[in-house]
């Protein structure tokens, strides 16, 4: 099996070690492509203007100043063009990725772009809470991700699905389970900007959420984050509404 590891983070995060890790644990045929800087919250964007900056690490192992998305086009139809992988891993990204992080998140748009390529992809993230931010338990999925990745790519992943896999706030042993979840929906009042001040009394702002708890619908992946358990979501490319297509077939009919 010949593996793409890719990330959002960047080429020197931790959680990209431990996706390496976790690869390796399949095939030592692991590639790693992924972004010069940080690319967090950059969604499935791809660079059109700006021409790509590719840069050798080591054997391999390659820096692109670019995307998440830029990353694995490039991997795919430029460094590994004659063989491409049979599985694209994004991740360890460092926080979940769940309920509207999905839209945002670079590290689930590197498993779109591999899914769009026609290869089975999966995104792994790994929350983190206030005493675990500087640190995050990036051993969980470590520990962890290995027997689910198996037991999807066993059952097989359909074609235009991503797999988007997190794993809790929780050391190794604390997990309670896996959950089979769908993606959840944040109480969005919650988001505030928050005014700061710099050195020269000018304002500058963050987008910013409260820090309160919110009801949490079950067999969403919020819910199972919450209960400690690893949630596994199956995001469809589709995103076609079929109720209301019909409707709106309907609506339009004779027009």
């Amino acid at each position: 099996m010949r593996i793409l590891v890719t990330n959002d983070d960047g080429i020197h995060a931790p959680g990209l070690e431990a996706c390496i890790t976790i690869a390796r644990s399949f095939t030592d045929d692991v590639w790693i492509v992924a972004p010069e800087f940080d690319q967090s919250g950059v969604a499935h964007s791809l660079s059109l203007s700006d021409p790509l900056r590719l840069r050798q690490i080591e054997e391999r192992r390659y820096a692109v100043k670019g995307t998440p998305t830029d990353c694995v086009i490039m991997a795919v139809r430029h460094i590994l063009a004659d063989s491409p992988p049979d599985l694209v891993l994004s991740g360890v990204n460092r926080g979940q990725n769940i309920a509207e992080d999905v839209s945002y998140s670079g590290t689930v748009a590197g498993a779109i772009e591999g899914t769009i390529l026609g290869i089975p992809s999966i995104a792994l993230s790994q929350a983190f809470g206030i005493k675990t931010r500087e640190n995050p338990n990036f051993h969980t999925a470590e520990a962890h991700a290995p027997r689910i990745i198996r037991m999807l790519l066993d059952d097989g992943i359909p074609p235009g699905i991503v797999m988007n896999v997190n794993f809790p706030d929780r050391g190794p042993d604390e997990i309670t389970g896996i959950a089979s979840t769908f993606q959840g929906k944040r109480d969005q009042r919650l988001m505030r900007i928050d005014e700061r001040r710099d050195g020269r009394n000018q304002p500058y702002y963050w987008i910013a959420f409260e820090r309160r708890i919110f009801d949490t619908a079950p067999g969403s992946d919020l819910r199972a984050l919450d209960e400690g358990r690893i949630s596994v979501t199956p995001l469809r490319l589709d995103m076609t509404d079929e109720p209301q297509m019909t409707k709106l077939a309907l609506l339009f009919d004779g027009k």
